[in-house]
């Protein structure tokens, strides 16, 4: 099987184009390859495939082997992937995902793509739709729940994935090996979740660390960067309508959350390509 392994600020993924392979069992292929040790590595594997309602068609497995709604990093690399490989000469493009059609403009110098904007659609702050288990509909902001043995003030968004964001003083000294899977498998998130531990800079940057539900800590989130900045803007700590930069572990990503939309730029890099046999 030919494979591409590429990354969008550190959050790796390993891609297969399934116009020309197919895939048997993803959930299990993705457990073997994601493997740093003793596969390719990476925080999961993702098909690139046809659509009958859009341009693309992507799937994606954690490295876990379940299946996730999409995601913002790999959106952005399955753009430069289809662009860079002749697939399409279109620079704005639509690609299904599994909560609905993502819309990609790709920024290009010469034949390859340097960076891409996706719109990744509306935040969804009701919590039956995230979800998350509250005895009111109203958003889940700042809401005090017990994780472990600490009472967190958390605010929940889904963006394609449900999240959970935690606003910190240091986000540099915190144990997400203890603290991840609490949040992951606290009872009040039917679906686990994925969280975010953000300190707020300033009004316009915020750092993240990120625990993504069936893959542990990541260098980077796409739609946990959109979480984060939809989360501070609902706590007065960001102005809706104002590009934020998010830093992660892998580098920066820009993100703008209006009323009608949330848009996400950021890089998009190839790491190599390479045939696995399984």
């Amino acid at each position: 099987m030919k494979f591409t392994k590429m990354h969008g600020i550190g959050n790796d993924y390993i891609y297969v184009n399934c116009f020309e392979e197919q895939v048997v069992n993803p959930e299990q292929l993705s457990v073997r390859l994601s493997d740093r040790r003793f596969g390719i590595g990476g925080d999961g594997l993702i098909l690139i495939m046809p659509s009958q309602i859009a341009d693309f068609k992507m799937r994606i497995f954690n490295a876990d082997g379940s299946e996730a709604m999409m995601c913002g990093n790999g959106t952005r690399c399955i753009g430069k992937y289809v662009y860079e490989h002749g697939l399409t000469n279109k620079t704005h493009i639509t690609l299904e995902t599994n909560s609905g059609i993502k819309y990609l403009e790709l920024h290009c110098t010469g034949d390859q793509v340097t960076s891409v904007t996706v719109d990744m659609g509306k935040a969804i702050l009701t919590p039956r739709e995230i979800p998350v288990e509250s005895d009111s509909q109203e958003p889940f902001v700042a809401k005090p729940v017990q994780v472990g043995d600490r009472l967190e003030r958390l605010t929940c968004v889904s963006v394609g994935n449900p999240h959970a964001v935690v606003f910190c003083d240091r986000v540099e000294d915190l144990d997400l090996e203890k603290l991840g899977p609490l949040f992951e498998h606290h009872a009040i998130f039917p679906d686990r979740v994925n969280t975010e531990f953000v300190r707020v800079i300033d009004d316009h940057t915020l750092q993240m660390r990120v625990w993504e539900r069936g893959s542990g800590e990541i260098m980077a989130s796409g739609t946990g960067a959109c979480a984060a900045v939809v989360a501070a803007v609902a706590n007065g700590m960001c102005e809706k309508g104002r590009d934020v930069t998010v830093r992660a572990a892998g580098g920066d990503l820009v993100v703008n959350y209006t009323d009608e939309k949330i848009t996400l730029t950021g890089d998009a890099k190839l790491v190599y390509t390479g045939e696995a046999v399984y």
